[in-house]
C-alpha cells in the first residue's frame, strides 16, 4: 500500500463524517496503527479508535509469528499499540483470537478490567464468530462489543441474537465478503498471490484457487438488483443492509483508496434497507 494514499483515504473518511475506525496490532505488523495514528491525531477526541491483541509478530521482519493468551502480553501488546497510535488511550480493545478456549480467555478479565480503570482502554470484547466464546464476557463490566462475520450474504441471527440480548455493539468484519460484492469480480477474476484472497488462509470462503467462488458468486448475484435499488452501487445496498439488520450493528469496510472511501460512506445518505426488501433478500437466499 502506499502510505501517501492511505492517510488521503483515512482523512477523507473522517471528512465524510466516519468516526469509528477498526484496526488491529498484527495488520502490517504494526504499520496500519502507525498510519491511523497519524491520519487521526489532530481529531483523536472526536474519533472512536478499536484495535486488537493477541497475535506476536516481529515487526522489523513484517512476519507472524504465534499467538500469546497471557495477561502480561495483553498489557504489553497494549502499551505498543498506544506508542504506535500515538495516543494514550483505546476505546475499544479487542481480543482477536477467535478460536481460544473460553477457559484459557477467562483470566483476560481481570486484566482487561485493570487496564479500564487505569483509563488505558473504555471498552473491550472479543473478536470472534461463535456466539457462546462472546457471551462468556458478558458478566464483565466493561466488556460491551463483538466483532463478528456478517453481510447481506452470510448472517448470524444467533450471535446478533446474543448481542442484542446483552445491548453490546455487532461490529461487522467483512460487510462486503471481501469485496465479492463489488462488480468488478466476476467469474474469470484472478487474483495475485500476494492479496490474501489469491494466497487462500484457511478462514477464505469466498475465494478459492485465486478466484470467486462459483456458489458465492450466484448468491451476489441472486441479490443484486435489490442492492443496486434507490440509486445505490452494490456495495452501498450490501451496508445497507448490515445497518438494517439490527440497531446494535457497525459495519466496517476495508479501503485502500480515497475513491472506496467515498462509495461507501456514500450508503450512508440511503439509510438502511426497507423491512421489504430485507424479507425478500432472506426469501432468496433461502433463509
Amino acid at each position: 500500500m502506499d502510505d501517501a494514499e492511505s492517510l488521503r483515504a483515512l482523512r477523507r473518511a473522517f471528512d465524510l463524517g466516519i468516526r469509528f475506525f477498526d484496526t488491529a496490532d498484527v495488520y502490517g505488523t504494526g504499520h496500519s496503527e502507525r498510519i491511523l495514528g497519524q491520519a487521526l491525531g489532530d481529531h483523536r477526541d472526536e474519533v472512536v479508535i478499536a484495535t486488537k491483541w493477541g497475535n506476536t509478530y516481529d515487526e522489523e521482519r513484517r512476519a507472524l509469528l504465534g499467538p500469546d493468551i497471557s495477561g502480561a502480553y495483553a498489557r504489553q501488546a497494549l502499551h505498543a499499540s498506544l506508542r504506535r497510535l500515538g495516543t494514550d488511550y483505546v476505546d475499544v480493545y479487542q481480543f482477536h483470537l477467535g478460536d481460544a478456549k473460553s477457559a484459557d480467555a477467562a483470566p483476560l478479565l481481570d486484566v482487561l478490567e485493570d487496564m479500564a480503570a487505569e483509563g488505558l482502554i473504555r471498552a473491550y470484547g472479543w473478536s470472534t464468530d461463535d456466539p457462546e466464546r462472546a457471551s462468556s464476557w458478558s458478566a464483565s463490566p466493561h466488556a460491551a462489543v463483538v466483532q463478528h462475520e456478517l453481510n447481506v450474504l452470510n448472517d448470524a441471527p444467533e450471535m446478533l441474537s446474543v448481542i442484542d440480548r446483552l445491548g453490546w455493539a455487532s461490529i461487522n468484519r467483512g460487510p462486503l465478503a471481501m469485496g465479492l460484492i463489488s462488480d468488478k469480480y466476476t467469474a474469470q477474476t484472478r487474483l495475485a498471490r500476494d492479496d490474501v484472497r489469491g494466497d487462500e488462509p484457511e478462514w477464505m470462503r469466498y475465494f478459492r484457487d485465486g478466484r470467486p467462488a462459483p456458489e458465492w458468486i450466484a448468491r451476489r448475484d441472486a441479490v443484486r438488483e435489490i442492492l443496486a435499488s434507490g440509486g445505490r452501487s452494490p456495495v452501498q445496498g450490501a451496508l445497507a443492509w448490515n445497518l438494517a439488520r439490527s440497531r446494535h450493528t457497525i459495519p466496517i469496510p476495508g479501503c485502500r483508496t480515497v475513491a472506496q472511501v467515498e462509495e461507501n460512506a456514500g450508503a450512508l445518505a440511503y439509510g438502511p434497507l426497507e423491512p421489504a426488501q430485507m424479507a425478500q433478500i432472506d426469501e432468496i437466499l433461502g433463509r
